[in-house]
């Protein structure tokens, strides 16, 4: 069995490719709060976030009744990160930093890619 070895630097989303895991819940909301940052219109989230019209709404509920986004209604519908969401942000960040610090490299085998 040959092994291959990734390094946790990269993007968390190629890593979830390559090895076939699904993204938590945990990693969706900080994706969607990051994306959010400059003001985003729902499509924009869907298709950044990799998510889909039906699963996204759930979580722009969750976030705006936390008051992690807002919603700008002008022209067009935008979803802004507030302070509050970009603390939980930068806090999500953290922790995935730090349990990425104690792995090091991911080895998973060759039948998993």
């Amino acid at each position: 069995m040959d092994i291959i070895v990734y390094n946790t630097e990269y993007r968390r989303s190629v890593l979830r490719m390559v090895d076939g895991m699904k993204r938590n819940r945990n990693e969706i909301i900080s994706e969607i709060l990051n994306i959010c940052t400059t003001g985003s219109s729902k499509t924009r989230v869907v298709y950044q976030a990799n998510l889909n019209f039906r699963t996204v709404d759930p979580y722009l509920q969750l976030l705006i009744k936390n008051d992690l986004i807002r919603v700008n209604q002008g022209r067009r519908i935008l979803y802004e990160t507030t302070a509050k969401g970009k603390c939980l942000m930068e806090t999500i960040n953290q922790v995935h930093n730090t349990l990425s610090e104690d792995q090091g490299a991911l080895i998973l085998p060759t039948s998993a890619v």
